[in-house]
């Protein structure tokens, strides 16, 4: 072989490797998911699936407001759908699949409590590690005033509601229920969404007792989880 000719065939060489390191180092990582392209995604399958269950309710879907009830001891979450100048109306509810901790409200990171208290949705997460996920606002601001009073630091975070079937802390749902209320909570606004964690459904369970140990302001705080259920008819 001729020296032109080797040379030749080593600039063309150079040239498809110098090409295919530009495609390599030139290729994106898929863009992340937004609320509106998950709504997009699984809109239509939620509808279908929850819309038989607004019609028996007579509430239009979206609705104009939801509420979310996180029943602990029940491990179950009841959905109320309000339409603009009406009362809540039961919707459905979906089994928790995985939580820990027990009754009692959530005082520090790493106590592996669920909240208690009257909560509302910080923002939608499309991208959680557990599929979809809702942000609860704990600490609210009663969680730091009480925390301040009691000079009590880290209270924790990060508390979802999320898909998957384990967790610490967060309610797992499961993630086809993470769809629904996911795509219901960003149709219906994150910020028309109020949360109620309780320990136990005070409607039917009025002689709860107070865990032990707990602080002496829980009381209080079921008693402002009584007034949250009392307009909601199970």
């Amino acid at each position: 072989m001729s020296l032109s000719r080797l040379s030749s065939i080593l600039i063309l060489v150079a040239a498809a490797a110098g090409t295919a390191r530009f495609i390599f180092t030139n290729r994106q990582a898929a863009p992340p998911h937004t609320v509106a392209s998950r709504v997009a995604q699984f809109g239509d399958a939620v509808r279908a699936r929850l819309l038989p269950a607004f019609e028996r309710s007579g509430i239009a879907y979206p609705p104009a407001a939801i509420t979310l009830v996180a029943i602990k001891d029940q491990k179950s979450v009841e959905v109320y759908a309000t339409q603009a100048g009406g009362r809540p109306v039961a919707v459905c509810s979906y089994p928790v699949l995985g939580a820990s901790g027990g009754p009692g409200p959530k005082l520090r990171e790493g106590d592996l409590q669920v909240p208690e208290g009257v909560y509302a949705v910080e923002n939608l997460n499309p991208n959680s590690r557990f599929h979809l996920a809702l942000r609860v606002n704990y600490p609210n601001p009663q969680d730091r005033r009480r925390a301040r009073e009691e000079n009590r630091g880290n209270l924790g975070s990060d508390i979802m509601i999320h898909g998957g079937a384990a967790s610490i802390g967060c309610l797992a749902m499961g993630d086809r229920a993470a769809e629904d209320l996911f795509v219901l909570a960003a149709l219906t606004g994150a910020s028309n969404v109020t949360l109620i964690f309780t320990p136990t459904d005070f409607r039917k369970n009025p002689g709860f007792e107070i865990p032990p140990g707990a602080p002496a302001w829980t009381g209080a705080l079921y008693e402002e989880i009584k007034r949250e259920l009392k307009p909601l008819a199970p």
